[in-house]
């Protein structure tokens, strides 16, 4: 359900009196679009959640700081994202090891980006049950360059890692995501 800007300010006015209602309903309007962004960065449904309800802690108590500028929507996800984040750069000193469990990084040529278009015509679904696989490493970079259009500098900064291996390890995601979804092939045609 979306909220027109009318509803948005009196929603928000309510919450921020502290009205449980309002409070509800804002949580709830937004739950599902954001648990998918969460499943993004997280191992499973229970992490996904832990992520959202921190979330949510911290856009209710910065509620005050909502100038009506953008979409509250588009407010709400910019926490939840950097949420997610920070949650995986807690994790950092385990997540960011070197992982060669995939093998050694190859050259990826233009061609080999085609791919992609393949990934674009499957179900939403399994294209979040491919991103799950990745090694959390993989994915984080993965979902913050290719969905929420971080640039590697940005990465780099975010995770404290270098752009180099912000670079290597979304090759490495790619990489790995072509595996599945050929593995995924396969099993069909069987």
């Amino acid at each position: 359900m979306d909220l027109s800007d009318k509803t948005t300010k009196k929603i928000v006015k309510a919450c921020l009196r502290g009205d449980k209602k309002s409070q509800k309903k804002l949580y709830e309007t937004f739950y599902s679009k954001m648990l998918v962004v969460c499943m993004r960065y997280a191992n499973d449904v229970d992490e996904a959640k832990d992520i959202l309800h921190d979330g949510f802690i911290k856009v209710f108590t910065q509620l005050k700081n909502f100038g009506h500028k953008g979409s509250l929507e588009g407010w709400i996800r910019k926490i939840v994202v950097n949420t997610a984040i920070d949650s995986v750069r807690k994790k950092k000193d385990i997540l960011f090891q070197r992982d060669d469990e995939y093998g050694f990084e190859r050259d990826i040529s233009d061609s080999e980006d085609i791919a992609a278009e393949k990934y674009m015509k499957m179900k939403a679904e399994l294209v979040m049950k491919l991103i799950q696989k990745l090694t959390p490493m993989y994915r984080t970079v993965f979902n913050m360059y290719v969905i929420d259009n971080h640039t590697h500098k940005e990465i780099a900064e975010m995770l404290n890692i270098s752009e180099g291996t912000s670079k290597s390890n979304l090759a490495k995601a790619k990489n790995k995501l072509r595996e599945l979804f050929d593995e995924h092939i396969n099993e069909l045609e069987q």
